[in-house]
């Protein structure tokens, strides 16, 4: 058996050295195919088992090969694919980027080029976008326009006009500089000169006369009831200088309402002018020369020609507008047909140009300045029926101030979109409510002062706006309170 067995394999040697030299033998598998026909039985189906397993195996481990191969070459593309997909969106979100970074430039160019025309910093209150700058201007070119009236208010009555206005005036910002510092926490706020004007505006509605003491008194009230009580400037609803003289006239009444602090033939420096007359005399240069200078009414009244030239400066520097002042005087002029009206040219004067036109307290609409304007000549109309003489300029101020931001709402231009015949049907039916608003409210006021009963508005007006101050602060302590825990 051994003999055979190496018989063999010698032939099996042979063979393979034959076959490797002829090149047929290209694996193991031929070999060893060869090899199982001279092999006994037993061991034949033990090497064909053997050979089928190792070709098996070979078979699976060039599949599997094959299989990731095929894989990798799959996320091979994918990640090309993931990488062109974010390389494309990252060059729609740069160009995007560069044209907003585009757009911004531009619309900053432009916001420059309107700010260096106008020199606008920070931003204000209703009704119109303003900043501090605009509004200390405004303010400025408002003095200027008032300075033609405190200069024939010392021409009448001398140094004594001239000290009424200077202690209104100083009173008025100790008043709002203390005021703002300890209760609104704003030690700028006298910087925008509004406190001027409302101590300015409060001596011109005065008897030249009023006493010194009084004076002060109805600035301090119309800085802090009239607009600081509100939070600042442009977000008063009254003006302030008609509730500092409300004050004044419920808190010293007897003094107020003393024909003794109207006139002083002392104190009187001059009486008028006789400019028109010396041309010629006659009725109606005497009318024009009362125009010139009178010494008849209150501070600011003495001059109509100098409140006109007031006014005119103004609309020039586009600080008004011609609506409520032309307006008032063509309502007043023509009710003034059906009966007189107890007042002056130069009170009417006053009042539109200066107070009516008040921004916070007067509407911002064209259509809304031509309404209100008529309605204070109609509700001027209305009070003269029923009496009132002193207060009338007063009161009509006090009765429609409330209503400007509700005459804002009704008067509110057309949008583009909205059919123009139906809005202004609504627009239309909402007028006549509201003049009948108007109306009825003018009337119960007119019925608390019929009674007596003003001095207790007054109380209750100090008493809800105390509380209002109270209350906003509180809220506002609330609200810096939470920040700081969030903070």
């Amino acid at each position: 058996m051994k003999n055979k067995e190496k018989s063999l394999m010698e032939e099996i040697l042979n063979r393979e050295k034959s076959n490797g030299k002829n090149g047929l033998l290209d694996n193991d598998d031929t070999l060893l195919n060869s090899t199982v026909k001279n092999l006994p039985e037993a061991k034949k189906t033990e090497q064909l088992q053997n050979n089928y397993f190792k070709n098996s195996e070979i078979y699976k481990t060039d599949s599997e090969i094959k299989n990731l191969n095929n894989l990798n070459t799959i996320e091979k593309v994918k990640k090309n694919e993931n990488k062109k997909e974010t390389e494309t969106i990252k060059k729609i979100f740069s160009k995007k980027e560069t044209t907003e970074s585009d757009e911004e430039i531009k619309r900053k160019k432009i916001i420059k080029k309107f700010f260096k025309k106008r020199k606008l910093q920070v931003l204000s209150f209703t009704p119109y976008i303003r900043t501090e700058i605009e509004i200390r201007n405004i303010m400025k070119d408002v003095i200027i326009a008032l300075f033609p009236a405190i200069i024939s208010s010392a021409l009448v009555y001398g140094t004594r006009a001239l000290l009424l206005i200077a202690f209104s005036v100083l009173s008025a910002v100790v008043t709002e500089k203390l005021f703002s510092k300890y209760f609104l926490n704003d030690n700028n706020s006298v910087h925008d000169l509004s406190a001027v004007i409302t101590g300015i505006l409060l001596a011109m509605t005065l008897a030249p006369l009023t006493p010194l003491p009084i004076v002060i008194f109805g600035a301090c009230m119309a800085v802090i009831f009239g607009k600081l009580i509100y939070g600042g400037i442009g977000k008063n609803i009254f003006n302030p200088a008609v509730i500092g003289r409300e004050f004044m006239t419920v808190f010293f009444s007897s003094t107020m309402s003393s024909g003794a602090i109207w006139f002083s033939q002392e104190l009187l420096q001059l009486s008028g002018i006789k400019f028109f007359t010396g041309f010629t005399n006659s009725p109606f240069t005497n009318y024009l020369d009362g125009l010139l200078l009178t010494s008849s009414g209150s501070v600011g009244s003495y001059s109509v020609f100098s409140l006109i030239l007031g006014g005119l400066y103004l609309l020039l520097k586009n600080r008004i507008s011609w609506h409520i002042p032309v307006s008032l005087f063509a309502t007043f002029f023509i009710i003034t047909i059906f009966g007189n009206i107890p007042v002056s040219i130069g009170g009417l004067l006053l009042t539109g140009i200066f107070m009516a036109t008040d921004m916070p307290t007067s509407p911002s609409s064209a259509p809304g300045k031509i309404y209100y304007g008529i309605m204070l000549g109609l509700i001027i109309g209305l009070l003269s029926m029923f009496g009132i003489k002193n207060e009338i300029l007063s009161y009509v101020l006090l009765i429609l101030n409330p209503f400007a931001r509700i005459i804002n709402k009704v008067f509110r231009p057309v949008v583009f979109g909205y059919d123009v015949k139906e809005e202004i049907l609504k627009q239309s039916e909402k007028m006549i409510l509201l003049t009948l608003g108007i109306f009825a409210f003018a009337i119960i006021f007119l019925g608390f002062h019929k009674i007596g009963a003003m001095p207790y508005l007054v109380y209750l007006y100090i008493l809800i706006s105390t509380l209002n101050l109270i209350s906003s602060k509180n809220k506002n302590k609330i609200i810096h309170k939470n920040l700081k825990n969030a903070i």
